[in-house]
């Protein structure tokens, strides 16, 4: 099954239109669709606030990233500046992924 978004008024894809696109093509209704989206957002961002990477199949992985504090620069005063440890999250496309995209640009 594939979803089509030519008609995306905007160059980003939301949740709304991907709710939309559940309630369009898939025939969902459209109370459904939000909560089933939502649930999906939900549940990647609870396991990576909870540092278990999530790996989607033909997608990408999304990462959680430790960065350990250093020493920085304020670009605007040139003053030194502290940047504390922190987690980061990531993300590595899946080769087929990478592979669509690029035969994508390729074939424009």
């Amino acid at each position: 099954m594939e979803l089509a978004v030519e008609s995306l008024e905007t160059p980003a894809l939301t949740k709304a239109q991907l709710a939309e696109l559940l309630f369009d093509q898939i025939g969902l209704n459209k109370r459904e669709s939000k909560d089933m989206i939502d649930a999906f957002f939900d549940l990647i961002t609870d396991s990576l606030v909870e540092g278990t990477d999530v790996k989607i199949s033909g997608f990408g992985n999304f990462q959680i990233r430790t960065k350990a504090p250093r020493p920085g620069r304020n670009p605007r005063t040139g003053e030194p500046v502290a940047i504390e440890a922190r987690r980061v999250v990531t993300f590595h496309a899946s080769p087929k992924l990478k592979e669509q995209v690029q035969t994508a640009v390729i074939g424009a």
